[in-house]
């Protein structure tokens, strides 16, 4: 049997604290009480809670001051702060204390139950997470991997069973996902990491050039070769060899390519002797091979040498979990290279963060910290240092595929949640949150649109 997830709620107003200890207790949460900061901080330290949802002012000791200590002893606590004063500064000096989230007076218990669910995820994330490093061993080189989110999780546990072994991966997933960030943890984390990883873009080079650059050429084998050139492959031996872009490169560049991988050895352009090299290849690609093979233009016997083991980087729109750490890191980098004092996000600022779908990923999102960092007019960034991708967020694009400019604005309403709530595997709670709107709200429409609840 599931054992039940610990709340303490913190509220010198008895009539509130017994009113929140019954709602969040009908919500399957065992719940404790505490009618002062100090008391809190008491029972913290006798009992492991799952969640605090405490109060600002109380008399004895605030909600903040409790706040301060709780974080101090056991900084793994979600802390969801109430205040009857919705000022950002209040919601600002909680967050820089520590808290999870903030809540305003009189509460939205529709938002309350979410933020409970959203903190009891974030803390199985955080104990998976943990779980996996101690699986993955403390000699496993992660980088400058961030994520929690599960489907980082499963890719991060798949890497560190693929890096050991010796088979060709393909690496595939949206531009600014981090594929080439993923093939350096492989190579660092293999039996080759004291070899060179020699990096190549299949996009970046003309095909005239491209077998140069791979195989290497004789000096005066074509016009311009003034000395002999080592290929990448040779610069990779005992190593590993990033081909970046690859669904890019062309048929016949993908036959001579093939003919390496399956003899292990090559030509220099313009030469005859035959060079043995021992090289393991990662290949990446933004585009769908399976699609491209099919159309012919990829080869089919190359397709299945380089797709002996596949890893699927999942979008940032996928793994909205992540965002939060991947802004942190980003500001903090930017900060201290720019010179700059910046201790955070406002609420307000990382709730736009969250919701945007970032086509560009986390590259992006990299840009517009730094934009954000560059042009920075507090010590918070808030709603106007990310102004450029508000349009992006309120304007529905032309192309969406839930609109149909045919049908009645009901009819494209059902549409959009419907296809919203598949997109999130039938979570409501995260559909509600995408959609913008309460999940009581999402209830009482598809309710309204004949659809089961």
């Amino acid at each position: 049997m599931t054992q039940k997830k610990t709340v303490l709620v913190v509220d010198d107003d008895n009539t509130h604290r017994t009113m929140l200890k019954t709602l969040v207790g009908g919500w399957g949460y065992d719940v404790s009480e505490a009618d002062d900061g100090l008391t809190a901080i008491e029972k913290v330290r006798e009992c492991p809670f799952d969640m605090i949802l405490m109060d600002v002012r109380m008399l004895k000791v605030s909600g903040l001051e409790a706040l301060e200590q709780i974080k101090a002893f056991n900084p793994a606590i979600p802390i969801t702060i109430m205040t009857a004063y919705s000022s950002v500064e209040t919601a600002v000096e909680a967050l820089k204390k520590g808290a999870y989230d903030y809540l305003t007076k009189p509460l939205d218990f529709d938002k309350l139950r979410l933020t409970l669910e959203r903190a009891m995820e974030h803390v199985r994330l955080k104990e998976e997470n943990r779980i996996l490093k101690e699986n993955l061993g403390k000699h496993f080189d992660m980088q400058n991997i961030i994520g929690r989110s599960r489907a980082m999780l499963n890719l991060l546990e798949t890497v560190s069973h693929v890096a050991t072994s010796e088979a060709t991966v393909m690496i595939t997933g949206e531009s600014g996902t981090g594929k080439e960030l993923i093939a350096g943890v492989i190579h660092l984390n293999s039996p080759r990491k004291d070899g060179p990883l020699v990096k190549i873009n299949c996009a970046a080079i003309t095909e005239t050039l491209l077998e140069s650059e791979l195989f290497g050429h004789e000096k005066g084998s074509f016009t311009g070769a003034d000395r002999k050139k080592e290929g990448r492959f040779y610069q990779a031996n005992k190593g590993s060899l990033f081909l970046d872009e690859v669904s890019e490169m062309p048929l016949s560049m993908q036959a001579k390519l093939l003919r390496v991988l399956q003899e292990r050895e090559v030509t220099r352009v313009g030469g005859e002797k035959v060079i043995p090299v021992d090289v393991r290849v990662i290949a990446a690609t933004n585009k769908d091979l399976d699609d491209l093979k099919n159309e012919g233009a990829f080869r089919e016997d190359l397709y299945y040498r380089l797709n002996v083991v596949r890893l699927e980087i999942p979008p940032l729109r996928e793994r909205r979990e992540d965002i939060p750490l991947l802004a942190r890191y980003f500001l903090d980098m930017f900060a201290a290279k720019n010179n700059k004092e910046i201790k955070g996000f406002t609420p307000g600022a990382m709730d736009r963060l969250i919701r945007y779908d970032w086509p560009g990923n986390v590259r992006e999102l990299m840009n517009a910290v730094e934009r954000g960092v560059v042009l920075a007019r507090t010590e918070y960034l808030d709603d106007q240092d990310f102004a450029m991708i508000q349009t992006a967020i309120q304007k529905p694009s032309e192309t969406s595929p839930y609109v149909d400019h045919n049908l009645p604005l009901e009819a494209v309403e059902k549409t959009a949640i419907l296809r919203m709530l598949e997109s999130v595997s039938g979570n409501k709670s995260e559909a509600a949150r995408r959609l913008g709107i309460t999940r009581k709200t999402l209830h009482k429409k598809l309710k309204k649109y004949g659809v089961m609840d």
